[in-house]
């Protein structure tokens, strides 16, 4: 049996309401994200797709993949991507192609109106670098520690889904 001093689980509890606030400001950022995205298609003129599929085009990029690969990637859930990929597909934001390997698989890829979209993206978020960095917000140290930092929790998060299967 543990011994533990109160000196130990008043540690633990403050461990445990940091944890919470950081959890808590991980969700308000996403969400904050996405507020971002919709402002500056907004501020373009781009309003026929909403953030989370600007984002889905983001992350594509130069790539041709299948919605199961970005669900593996952790990127998007089942059904939300499956959604959201048809959606561009029929909005003309990307070509679908079945595998001719596997017939049941569809590869995607961005069109011309895609990568228009992730371009615009691409340029929101290197104007945002650029304000962090010229307003003292974050320097490269600093935001190295962070993604350091994230890449636990989420090397942490994954092993703790793993255990459960």
């Amino acid at each position: 049996m543990k011994i533990t001093s109160s000196f130990d689980l008043s540690k633990e509890a403050q461990f445990m309401g940091s944890y919470l606030d950081a959890l808590s400001m991980v969700e308000r950022l996403h969400r904050l994200l996405l507020d971002v995205i919709k402002d500056e298609f907004e501020r373009i003129g781009l309003l026929e797709i909403n953030a989370v599929q600007a984002l889905l085009l983001f992350n594509i990029g130069e790539n041709e993949v299948t919605a199961g690969e970005l669900k593996s990637r952790g990127y998007y859930q089942g059904s939300n991507v499956s959604y959201n990929l048809k959606k561009l597909v029929d909005m003309g934001y990307m070509h679908h192609q079945r595998c001719e390997i596997d017939r049941r698989s569809v590869r995607v890829k961005l069109t011309d109106k895609g990568s228009h979209v992730r371009k615009a993206i691409a340029k929101l978020f290197a104007r945002h670098a650029e304000g962090l960095i010229a307003g003292d917000v974050l320097d490269l140290g600093s935001i190295n520690d962070i993604s350091t930092t994230l890449k636990k929790v989420e090397r942490y998060w994954t092993d703790q889904i793993r255990y459960i299967y």
